[in-house]
């Protein structure tokens, strides 16, 4: 019993979630033994497992089942390296007033399931190349210093994939805020090694009166300004994107 207690302890200090990789380096104890000893933690109601190895402290006076932390902390264990990023760090910043009902990660390695519900809340994993993981930084989060996007790489990565972030218009109205720094976000997007954020970037710019200098890529193929959209709208020679969202709705932003 003392044992058990003697872990609780030493984890909570860490933050509310722990993993079995964790905990095996701060005790010296056979990893059978320690393998028993959470299965008896969590059956008596004293920790609640999230994924295979990866657990969550239940409070005293919370019931198991009825209790869990921040979506963000518990996204920060499903996989390494990560990112909160997306619609998610959209809303994070305020640069969207929608409310994903999915918590999007962003990571460079593969992971079995991209799509996990822990605790009745939905996780999305999207993996892309090393090259694309950057502007990362550390927010508190509950105790818990979490890695989310910052604004500039949060915008780059929505007209990046659109699709996981509510589609175009919600970009629109994070660019319409005018909350990031316009220097990092031209070499954010340069960086990112996209001709297609480049492009949509231009475009948006453009129609929202927004003073950034953005190069114009030389070439023949048009591509979807939303590719999440309807297949079909007019064509945008200079940015060479079919404009296939309702110019009148990004228009009538706030």
């Amino acid at each position: 019993m003392k044992m058990r207690i003697n872990i609780i302890d030493a984890m909570a200090k860490r933050g509310n979630v722990f993993t079995f990789d964790e905990l095996v380096k701060v005790f010296n104890i056979p990893r059978n033994v320690l393998w028993v000893i959470l299965s008896r933690l969590e059956k008596q109601g004293w920790v609640e497992r999230i994924e295979k190895g990866k657990y969550l402290i239940i409070p005293l006076g919370a019931e198991k089942g009825e209790y869990t932390v921040n979506e963000f902390v518990i996204g920060s264990l499903l996989v390494k390296p990560y990112a909160i990023a997306y619609w998610s760090a959209l809303h994070f910043y305020g640069l969207t007033e929608q409310i994903p009902n999915t918590v999007f990660i962003q990571t460079t390695v593969r992971k079995k399931r991209q799509n996990v519900d822990i605790f009745g809340v939905k996780y999305k994993i999207i993996k892309v190349k090393g090259s694309k993981f950057f502007g990362i930084r550390k927010e508190w989060i509950e105790d818990t210093q979490v890695n989310i996007t910052d604004k500039e790489k949060t915008i780059i990565d929505c007209l990046d994939k659109p699709q996981y972030c509510g589609g175009i218009v919600e970009v629109a109205k994070a660019l319409r805020s005018g909350k990031f720094d316009k220097g990092k976000l031209l070499a954010y997007a340069n960086k990112i090694e996209n001709s297609g954020v480049i492009r949509r970037l231009g475009f948006l710019c453009e129609f929202l009166g927004i003073g950034i200098d953005i190069p114009r890529v030389e070439t023949r193929n048009y591509l979807y300004l939303d590719p999440t959209m309807q297949k079909k709208g007019g064509k945008n020679a200079k940015w060479h994107l079919i404009v296939n969202v309702d110019e009148k709705i990004l228009g009538s932003l706030e």
